[in-house]
């Protein structure tokens, strides 16, 4: 792609974002997220392959759906109480609407099934996006709207998203969807605390960016996209290896990494506010997603598979690694620590 298109793609996109994140007016924030839609469309067709060309097409179709239902919401919303205001969203069929076509944005179960297509026909770059900055505008849209929602109705699409996330993923062999999975599991932690203390929502979410980043960047450096590729990236660059291996278990959650402190906050919350069996059935889940992270571990760094393989065994590179990944890597493991002061900031 040329660099000049490229740059246009990527500023109309920081320019979509930040229109959504910063209107009160719900024209604005729809004008915003329809510039997001089409700006990204290119960046995940670059390619020309057939596979990316289907995934942009039903990236386009699922999006303009849901800036569809989000437009019919908030016109529904004015026209019984005269309020284009976003936070003044009260009419019941209006929040309804609304939080059926933000988690058709965000790719949430039971609107889930296009999430993992489109990533998986996307490359690692434009995944990154799409996992991220593309999930800003609408989880701040649910931010904002959040004391409107219903509780109960956001509770079970994230205990859903949650088991659906962590099922679907075991079995998949392409990175590309397992981290798709990973997304939509995570997803199901944001929503759940929504309802109760907002701000951990967007917690969860920022840490979540990180690991993400600093994992889509290292498999993009190791140039990984299927498990078999990843069993001989080891010989490839071994302390990249390591740091996959420690930011997909901070991702899975597990102590004394980042990734625990958002799941620790969440069901410290819940236990609070008296759901303690939510918290329960939401970690339990979490488990599922456990494996499949582990699975990637594994083949990342531990071991080569007992048999012979086809793949031939990578070169050493003795390129260094990005100052940005390293960045990101270090505050994917070590933030645990902060943590007081993180919760004092909340």
């Amino acid at each position: 792609m040329n660099p000049q298109a490229k740059l246009v793609f990527i500023f109309s996109l920081l320019l979509g974002t930040t229109t959504t994140i910063t209107s009160n007016h719900w024209i604005m924030a729809w004008a915003g997220l329809e510039i997001n839609t089409l700006s990204i469309l290119p960046l995940i067709s670059k390619s020309h392959h057939p596979r990316a060309i289907e995934a942009a097409t039903k990236y386009f179709l699922t999006q303009a759906t849901a800036s569809a239902l989000v437009l019919f919401s908030s016109m529904t919303n004015a026209w019984h109480t005269g309020q284009w205001d976003i936070t003044q969203m009260t009419h019941p069929t209006s929040c309804l609407i609304l939080t059926s076509a933000i988690a058709m944005k965000l790719g949430m179960v039971p609107f889930h099934f296009w999430f993992p297509e489109v990533l998986q026909g996307s490359p690692l770059t434009t995944g990154l996006l799409l996992s991220t900055i593309m999930k800003l505008p609408p989880i701040t849209l649910l931010f904002m709207t959040h004391h409107s929602l219903n509780p109960t109705l956001l509770a079970c699409m994230a205990i859903m998203s949650a088991a659906l996330g962590g099922w679907m993923g075991l079995n998949q062999t392409q990175v590309r969807k397992v981290l798709a999975f990973s997304s939509i599991s995570h997803l199901g932690w944001m929503t759940i605390i929504l309802s109760f203390n907002p701000k951990l929502t967007l917690l969860n979410f920022y840490l979540y960016t990180l690991m993400t980043l600093s994992i889509f960047l290292t498999l993009n450096t190791i140039k990984v996209l299927k498990l078999s590729t990843l069993i001989t990236s080891w010989t490839k660059a071994p302390s990249l290896s390591a740091m996959l291996l420690l930011t997909l278990l901070s991702l899975a959650g597990l102590p004394p990494l980042t990734g625990f402190l958002p799941k620790w906050l969440i069901i410290q919350e819940l236990t609070k506010q008296n759901m303690a069996p939510m918290a329960t059935m939401i970690s339990l889940f979490s488990l599922l997603g456990l494996y499949f992270y582990l699975r990637l571990a594994y083949c990342a760094t531990i071991t080569l598979p007992p048999h012979t393989t086809n793949h031939m065994k990578q070169w050493h590179s003795h390129k260094p690694a990005s100052t940005l990944i390293a960045i990101s890597a270090i505050a994917s493991t070590m933030l645990l620590p902060i943590s007081p002061m993180i919760s004092a900031i909340l």
